[in-house]
């Protein structure tokens, strides 16, 4: 069942994406500080794109099937698309004009060319990347990860940054891994973090849990690209970087509870948008609201 909630923080649109995104919007990222991902999600019918070129790399993932009209090659062709297929269209390529007069829910999800640069950081040669077209395939990760992404959302607004970003980092490297021309092998390290590595991250997370902390910026204090430093971190410490920063957010919260400090404005000094889903992940973690542990201090 597709939900009508609509979040409008930023409902702006990066102008290479605007051709991709029909209306209505639904739900969509902040455009500005994301680290080069973008996510909309839209419910359209009578759709009409032109022949485009975008800027970013677009991940599409539909909702159900639906039968399209493609212009390829300058012919128009039939094409029937089911509730588990995606389209790959890659940035400064040229993608078909398409039209459709389904009711349709699309996911979109724009990844910056930097930030598959960024992801790929140790690599030999990140100018080989090249990622290749799919008007149609069925890839169940990237399905998976598109409906995380609108869960994600719709459930916690945008407190989950982290989480977010961490997600579309997996979706970066698979994109790597499975539609570069050049067959790249992510290695992958054991042994987690060297020790003076993990210090400095976790100073960095404790010196800014006000913040919205992101992915890129805590991998780049130890010099490591984001996919690397996720893999690390979690072999030293057990848990995920967003899981971490979590931990560390309500064990501040708790210290700061005990000071004569509101419920709202401990929410904002640990790094909490929203008081609402500041006090669900509070008693998810403690069992308790905010407010009574306050009380029961």
């Amino acid at each position: 069942m597709q939900t009508q909630q609509t979040f409008r923080i930023n409902a702006a649109q990066p102008d290479n994406l605007k051709p991709f995104l029909p209306k209505p919007l639904i739900i969509s990222t902040p455009v500005a500080g994301w680290n080069g991902f973008y996510f909309a999600y839209h419910r359209q019918s009578n759709y009409k794109l032109p022949e485009t070129s975008p800027f970013q790399h677009i991940v599409t993932i539909y909702s159900k099937e639906f039968q399209a009209k493609l212009k390829i090659n300058g012919h128009w062709q039939n094409k029937s698309y089911a509730a588990t297929d995606v389209g790959i269209f890659p940035a400064h390529q040229i993608s078909p004009a398409v039209q459709f007069e389904h009711d349709l829910g699309f996911i979109h999800i724009g990844i910056e060319p930097a930030m598959i640069t960024r992801v790929a950081y140790e690599l030999v040669d990140t100018d080989a990347i090249e990622i290749v077209q799919q008007l149609q395939t069925h890839d169940p990760l990237i399905q998976q990860i598109g409906l995380t992404l609108k869960q994600e959302i719709e459930t916690n607004g945008f407190d989950s940054y982290l989480y977010l970003e961490s997600a579309a980092n997996m979706l970066t490297v698979h994109l790597l891994k499975r539609y570069s021309t050049h067959k790249f092998i992510i290695r992958e390290y054991n042994g987690g973090l060297p020790k003076y590595k993990l210090k400095e991250a976790i100073a960095y997370i404790n010196d800014n849990l006000d913040q919205n902390l992101s992915l890129a910026e805590i991998a780049a204090i130890v010099q490591m690209s984001p996919h690397y430093f996720a893999s690390l971190f979690k072999q030293s410490t057990g848990i995920a970087p967003h899981q971490y920063v979590t931990k560390c957010r309500i064990e501040r919260a708790k210290y700061l509870l005990a000071q004569e400090l509101s419920v709202i404005q401990v929410s904002q000094l640990v790094g909490f948008q929203s008081q609402s889903h500041f006090a669900k992940v509070f008693r998810k973690y403690i069992g308790v609201t905010p407010q009574a542990f306050k009380k029961a201090l």
